[in-house]
């Protein structure tokens, strides 16, 4: 008996081998001869004309959005949460691939700003940006320009330098959405 269960350890461990071998060999073809781009981008640009317009009708304050960036701009992510003190996010992708979100909300400022921007803090400096007075914040992962006003603070931060995120405020504009059933 002893040499029966011997033999059989040694079939299992040339079975899972020759298995193992097997396995590579279809994901060695599957790999050479399925077709794929891997110079596309995988990050995809979001339309997020819709969630504008339904932020814009729902909001209590008015609902900003870029115009005229660049298409070099990718739009990629967008949300309004109605339930969360009515937050509205938009992030972007500037044209060297930084992150730039511009979010608002009637949420408390310091607790707002802090919360979108990851601790960044007020630096006591402002910006003029379209006329606009804004403050700069600084942070360990992202710098902000953020105006308080109109029933919400408006906070444009990410990873893009001062002056993208300037270029983002300066873009911002606040569009009233057409009535229902309008053309």
């Amino acid at each position: 008996m002893v040499c029966v269960a011997g033999m059989r350890g040694k079939q299992t461990v040339r079975d899972m081998v020759l298995s193992m071998v097997v396995i590579g060999a279809v994901v060695g073809v599957t790999y050479i001869f399925i077709p794929r781009d891997d110079t596309k981008d995988p990050i995809k640009r979001v339309d997020y004309s819709i969630e504008l317009v339904t932020a814009q009708r729902a909001a209590p304050y008015p609902v900003v959005a870029p115009e005229g960036l660049p298409k070099a701009w990718k739009p990629t992510s967008v949300t309004y949460n109605r339930s969360d003190s009515n937050a509205w996010h938009l992030g972007f992708l500037d044209p060297k691939r930084e992150y730039v979100a511009v979010e608002q909300s009637t949420a408390p400022f310091k607790k707002y700003v802090g919360r979108v921007t990851h601790h960044a803090e007020d630096t006591g400096r402002t910006r003029q940006v379209n006329g606009e007075s804004w403050q700069i914040w600084e942070g360990p992962k992202y710098d902000a320009l953020v105006r308080a006003g109109k029933g919400a603070t408006t906070v444009v931060t990410g990873t893009a330098p001062l002056d993208r995120l300037a270029e983002m405020a300066a873009a911002l504009k606040v569009k009233t959405p057409k009535p229902v059933g309008a053309a």
